[in-house]
């Protein structure tokens, strides 16, 4: 059941001890090398997938550069860049496969939301990047007027709250991505909010497995994906395993 469908995987973390690992409020995460994701996801018809830096990795990018040597070309990285990064260091992490740069706006160890705007633009016009925020949806009111002048931006984990999903879906309608992951984070009923967010706009959900699932009360479980199934149906899932992801980090 689980190769049933072709995924690219929108969603998880490669934590290496070989790299600077800083920690984030007294955390720091187990290892979890790029080996474990591929053991980890060897039952699946993996397409490719993005690798999202984390607040304890901060502004490291060797950790990234590795492992998108590792895992192939099919696999793209998100990255926390410092707004004083130059132009060259960006194109540098566009050649080696980066494809966003994110706000870690929940956790901290990205740049600051003040930011925000400048840097989406910049990086969407130098290199075709997106932004994605790691946002608790209950924050959307104070930064829906900028999310929706974004050339382009996703938000991660379903935006986390249901006192903000009304408006995520908002978003959603606008041409927002919201990634269909971290369904152990969030205070809803995932199937639900699968649903509606697909019915606002069909390209707009990516799944991801968030592994490993750092501080997730509820990891990442097989039975998330035969959710999605179950929620949208075969249809709906073929577009959010792996269609509308491979769309969004792909075109440039």
């Amino acid at each position: 059941m689980l190769n049933q469908f072709e995924i690219f995987d929108s969603h998880f973390h490669i934590i290496d001890y070989q790299f600077p690992i800083v920690a984030n409020n007294g955390y720091l995460p187990d290892e979890f090398t790029s080996s474990d994701y591929l053991e980890r996801m060897k039952h699946y018809d993996l397409c490719g997938g993005a690798i999202v830096s984390g607040s304890f990795q901060m502004f490291d990018q060797s950790y990234l550069v590795d492992a998108l040597k590792k895992l192939g070309p099919s696999f793209v990285g998100v990255t926390q860049l410092p707004a004083t990064v130059s132009d060259d260091d960006i194109i540098q992490l566009d050649h080696a496969g980066v494809r966003a740069v994110r706000f870690n706006l929940k956790r901290g160890g990205s740049a600051d939301v003040s930011h925000l705007s400048s840097m989406a633009q910049r990086v969407y016009e130098l290199v075709g990047w997106h932004v994605e925020l790691y946002v608790d949806s209950k924050a959307l009111p104070d930064l829906y007027e900028t999310l929706i002048t974004l050339p382009s931006v996703s938000i991660d984990h379903l935006g986390l709250s249901q006192s903000g999903l009304g408006l995520l879906i908002k978003l959603a309608e606008k041409g927002v991505r919201v990634k269909a992951t971290g369904f152990g984070r969030v205070d809803f009923d995932v199937k639900r909010a699968l649903r509606d967010l697909y019915s606002a706009n069909p390209t707009s959900l990516m799944f991801g497995t968030d592994l490993p699932s750092t501080r997730a009360p509820a990891p990442y479980s097989d039975d998330d994906f035969l959710l999605v199934i179950d929620a949208l149906g075969a249809g709906g899932a073929e577009e959010v395993f792996s269609r509308n992801a491979c769309e969004f980090y792909r075109e440039k």
